[in-house]
């Protein structure tokens, strides 16, 4: 290669100094856009060589002369020294330039590959801002719709929280910073706060609403565990129970056998608070269960209370303290025993002397008031959707088992009203009672065969004692239950609709009627006299058979409360409140005998109700400043 084929342009000094004070003004407009450039990932930085260059010029210029390209001039850098290029013969040139091509293919498909496995990353792996679309991407807190961390953004359109951004600008320690994502440059006053419509925050209802699922699941799985257990026991038990009940009359219950004397005097030695008889079996072969403390309750003006276990509610009436108390009702959730809500009752209602929640739902409350009114209250509500004026005070009321839709009132006046909740002008029937004396406790008795049209019984109790009601026939009158007459004043009554079981207990008769009060002072409920508990067993729909007695200590002065338990196969027990000790005694039926004493109150007890649904129950006891709930235990 001849050297007339290769030329020098050298640059003037005054032009090159020119381009170079026109590359210095360029450079300080683009400082800050060097500063904020980030070289591409996946491509090579190869330095430039001058020489390499040149040659490479000259080798292209032999190609075009070769092809019959004319007029090719190649541009050398000024002040560059002259260089030689040997010209190489043809083989060497073919086989350079086969090379080259080779190497040029072979670079080609590297830099495919780096850029395919760059978009199978970019598609594989997920964008955070996607994935966590709700918190930010700074602190990787939740946003909020308001407060320190409210969801704000950039002009570049990226989202942080407010505080977030506004310490990461203030930490680049200039007057302006970068976004954290883009490297966009932002400053203070261009943080712009939002304001969307769906925000999502961190719902704390929905998590207390699991909180308490999961613990109403754990105290269903301790039923289903008791429940089972049951059910075990009384499968291996039926047989046996069902021979000896075809053997024993019931005039041979009213006879204890020598054993079960011996067994009761043992017991006296024996009883101390809490603890039941050291013999697991009962009178008839059917186990024993005793009762354990499963909450206790502060209470202020407690008078009387209901519980429902289906529906794990529980309702009591109280009078508030100070001069001219409020009577108010209050609701307590049976899962969360000590938070209470009270509900406000209208001055004109008095006292409550008697509520039942409805057997069949938990969602409504009868309440019987001493001013002349007898109230249906909605328990979602909390507000009285059902009211009936009265002729005079009410003292009892009950719900009907056979309807759901029918009601009773017992009246100071020994009246019984019958009411059906579809007519609220008037009572479907008002019945004349034996005497004038209150009614003071109604049970609706369920029906075992098909009545006669329209007939109900209903059961209650005065002082003249336990009185049978047939509802729905005028031409037959109340009367007394048979053998319970001159036995003296009943000052209390229990049913129970499972077993048919029906306890009075009697005060003598020196005690005239007159000193009863409707609502006397719980500090001077103390006093008693010798009593009488008497068990009367209903037979068919007509028949009632006495099974025996046993003395106790009964209240001069007030009305005592008492129940009947059935636990599943377990002997029936009746629950009353000793008035001399204050404490809740268990009698086992038809024995009569003592098996358990509870833990003693400070005030005498006021109340006691007994609920179950399907699984052990609970029972209760009430106090003026104490509630008690039990659970059964089989032993």
């Amino acid at each position: 290669m001849s050297n007339s084929h290769l030329s020098y342009l050298p640059e003037d000094d005054e032009t090159e100094n020119e381009h170079e004070d026109e590359g210095e003004d360029e450079e300080e407009e683009e400082d800050d856009d060097d500063e904020d450039y980030v070289p591409p990932t996946g491509i090579d930085i190869v330095p430039q060589n001058p020489l390499s260059d040149f040659v490479q010029h000259a080798s292209m210029e032999n190609e075009l002369q070769e092809q019959g390209a004319d007029g090719f001039v190649p541009q050398v850098p000024a002040n560059a020294a002259p260089q030689i290029i040997e010209v190489e013969d043809e083989e060497e040139q073919e086989e350079d330039r086969r090379r080259r091509r080779e190497q040029g293919e072979a670079s080609s498909s590297s830099s495919k590959r780096v850029v395919e496995c760059e978009e199978n990353n970019t598609t594989t792996q997920p964008n955070l801002n996607d994935v966590v679309g709700t918190s930010c991407s700074i602190c990787m807190e939740c946003w909020t719709s308001d407060g320190t961390h409210q969801s704000s953004c950039l002009p570049c359109g990226h989202v942080y929280g407010k505080s977030c951004i506004e310490q990461w600008i203030r930490q680049c320690g200039r007057h302006y910073g970068k976004c954290p994502q883009c490297n966009r440059r932002c400053t203070l006053k261009e943080i712009i706060l939002l304001y969307p419509p769906p925000i999502v925050v961190v719902d704390q209802t929905m998590i207390e609403s699991h909180e308490a699922r999961i613990k109403s699941l754990e105290s269903e799985l301790e039923y289903y565990k008791f429940t089972l257990a049951s059910r075990d026991m009384e499968t291996n038990q039926l047989k046996a129970e069902v021979a000896r009940l075809k053997n024993v009359s019931l005039g041979q219950s009213q006879e204890e056998p020598s054993e079960f004397i011996a067994m009761r005097e043992r017991y006296q030695e024996e009883c101390i608070y809490g603890q039941s008889l050291s013999s697991n079996i009962g009178q008839w072969g059917s186990p024993l269960c005793h009762f354990v403390l499963k909450e206790e309750l502060g209470l202020a003006g407690a008078r009387i209370f209901d519980i429902d276990t289906s529906s794990q509610i529980l309702i009591l009436a109280r009078r508030l303290s100070g001069m001219g108390g409020a009577h108010v009702l209050t609701k307590i959730s049976l899962m969360y025993p000590h938070e209470n809500e009270d509900i406000q009752l209208p001055p004109s209602t008095r006292a409550v002397k008697d509520l039942h929640l409805s057997p069949s739902s938990g969602r409504l409350s009868l309440l019987a008031f001493l001013g002349k009114k007898l109230s249906v209250l909605s328990m979602e509500s909390n507000n009285i959707v059902l009211s009936y004026d009265l002729p005079v005070s009410a003292w009892s009321c009950s719900w009907d088992l056979n309807s759901p839709h029918h009601i009773y009132a017992g009246l100071q006046n020994g009246m019984l009203l019958v009411f059906d909740m579809r007519q609220t002008s008037r009572p479907m029937e008002s019945l004349n009672g034996i005497i004038e004396k209150p009614v003071h406790a109604i049970y609706s008795l369920v029906n075992d065969s098909a009545p006669p049209s329209g007939t109900r019984t209903v059961l209650s109790a005065s002082a003249a004692g336990p009185c049978v009601w047939n509802v729905g026939d005028s031409g037959v009158r109340p009367f007394l239950v048979p053998e319970l007459e001159n036995q003296g004043v009943c000052m209390s009554l229990a049913y129970c609709s499972s077993t048919d079981d029906i306890v009075a207990s009697f005060r003598p008769d020196g005690t005239t009627d007159s000193q009863l009060s409707p609502s006397p002072s719980p500090t001077a409920l103390g006093q008693g006299i010798q009593g009488s508990h008497v068990l009367v067993k209903r037979i068919g729909s007509s028949g009632y058979q006495n099974l025996g007695s046993t003395s106790a200590t009964i209240s001069k002065i007030r009305i005592p409360r008492s129940t009947i338990v059935k636990v599943g196969a377990c002997t029936t027990l009746f629950a009353y409140g000793d008035d001399i000790n204050r404490e809740l005694c268990l009698r086992e039926l038809p024995s009569l005998r003592v098996i358990q004493k509870l833990q003693p109150h400070q005030y005498p007890i006021l109340d006691v109700k007994y609920a179950h649904s399907s699984g052990p129950g609970l029972l209760g006891c009430m106090s003026e400043d104490k509630l008690q709930l039990f659970s059964a235990r089989v032993s």
